[in-house]
């Protein structure tokens, strides 16, 4: 018995976990669905911003959990590790680098410009991450440790200008 391919999007939009996994439509951009990804988890982010400090990590960590179960269930379900539409693992990334920045449009622009830089150049131990480990675990570590990275230059530059 032959199975039916069906195509990702068809699959995104007729399964919940998948929807999620891709951002809620956002991970099917057909250019840069990493970015249309972050613009989307950007949108999310001002409503969770109003969370005080320990909401906001409690929320992290809860999206980080399920981020590797949903990312690595979507990508078990495709039979593509990784698939570029993907993108709940940028949704939690930009989460990660927005953390306790001021409420400010240039704060926030840059964050979602580092992230995205972080996120495309893969400096180590980005690289190594999105190479080594498997699953959800290595959909989301990657953008995680991005998401890190980027939220330790912000709050750096903070204490700089301050």
């Amino acid at each position: 018995m032959a199975l039916i391919h069906i195509p990702a999007n068809a699959r995104v939009w007729s399964n919940p976990i998948h929807l999620l996994a891709f951002g809620f439509g956002s991970g099917l951009a057909a250019k840069a669905p990493g970015t249309f990804g972050t613009l989307a988890g950007l949108l999310l982010f001002l409503p969770l911003a109003m969370l005080p400090w320990y909401g906001y990590v409690l929320m992290l960590l809860v999206t980080t959990a399920a981020g590797i179960w949903i990312c690595g269930r979507t990508a078990d379900d495709l039979g593509i590790h990784d698939h570029g539409g993907i993108v709940w693992d940028e949704f939690v990334g930009l989460w990660i680098t927005l953390f306790m920045v001021p409420m400010d449009w240039r704060w926030i622009l840059a964050g979602f410009a580092l992230f995205r830089l972080l996120d495309i150049l893969k400096p180590w131990p980005i690289k190594w991450a999105d190479k080594q480990v498997e699953g959800g675990l290595g959909i989301m570590l990657d953008d995680v440790l991005a998401g890190i990275m980027a939220a330790l230059c912000l709050q750096a530059a903070r204490i700089l200008i301050a």
